[in-house]
């Protein structure tokens, strides 16, 4: 904002050296308020007003800077918020992913031991059997030869 009023207040300094130029070399001119040429008809400048309304203009430009620049930051943080959240939910999908192949594998393991188990009761249990049919064998063996004896 200091900037446009020092820019302000250089084009007035311009602006009233251009009017001593030309009040030196038309001094008739200098006490009229109003100039008219013509085709056109020039009006003195009120130079408070000019100055506001130029001031207006300025400070309406920095306004719209300053809307644009917030746009532009809002949507930066829009694009920054919806790359946290794809990245949020592509780890919780990596987690739940994880979670659920390490539940897989556990239930996997453990159905694998309780068939592995199962197997050996059964191989044992097979083993037991043809132990007391070897006992029953071999007592029907001795009774048959203490008969035949």
């Amino acid at each position: 904002m200091a900037k446009t009023a020092v820019a302000y207040k250089e084009k007035m300094k311009e602006l009233s050296v251009i009017s001593l130029i030309c009040s030196c070399f038309y001094p008739e001119t200098r006490n009229k308020l109003v100039c008219e040429f013509e085709d056109m008809e020039v009006k003195p400048i009120n130079k408070r007003a000019s100055g506001q309304a130029f001031e207006k203009k300025l400070e309406a430009a920095e306004d719209r800077r300053r809307s644009q620049e917030a746009l532009l930051l809002k949507s930066l943080a829009e694009k920054r918020e919806h790359e946290r959240d794809v990245l949020l939910r592509a780890m919780e999908e990596n987690n739940n992913f994880s979670k659920m192949a390490e539940e897989k594998l556990a239930m996997k393991m453990e159905h694998i031991e309780e068939n592995r188990q199962a197997y050996l009761a059964a191989m044992m249990e097979r083993l037991q059997e043809k132990e007391r049919h070897a006992a029953v064998v071999r007592r029907n063996k001795e009774l048959r030869e203490e008969l035949t004896a």
